[in-house]
């Protein structure tokens, strides 16, 4: 029984996490311009993707609360953002030391998390 219980558990939160990232894509790369109103990056595999900012949009450097002037070209992002139409828009934006340790997940940018 106590095994039963933690295997629904587990398949519960996992369920949870999977819900959570919704339809959300993420972008993992260098970025090359910013503006007000959005950020290009180039690509782990070497493609140019713009990403709008809103306000709702949330800035992380090393860990902490950021903004967009905070961000600067040259910088290494992981980039949380959604399809809206045609394009996309940040949710998050992680750069700074704790986005460079994300660099091992390579490959994973533009996957759909259902």
């Amino acid at each position: 029984m106590k095994r039963t219980v933690t295997v629904v558990t587990l398949l519960f939160a996992f369920s949870l996490m999977a819900l959570a990232h919704g339809k959300e894509k993420h972008v993992m790369g260098t970025v090359t311009s910013i503006s007000d109103t959005s950020i290009t990056v180039e690509t782990t595999a070497k493609k140019s993707v713009a990403v709008d900012v809103s306000d709702e949009t949330k800035f992380e450097k090393s860990g902490a609360a950021a903004t967009l002037k905070d961000l600067k070209v040259g910088e290494k992002v992981v980039i949380h953002a959604d399809v809206s139409g045609d394009k996309l828009v940040a949710n998050e934006i992680h750069f700074g030391a704790k986005a460079k340790s994300m660099e091992g997940m390579k490959g994973m940018e533009g996957m759909d998390h259902k």
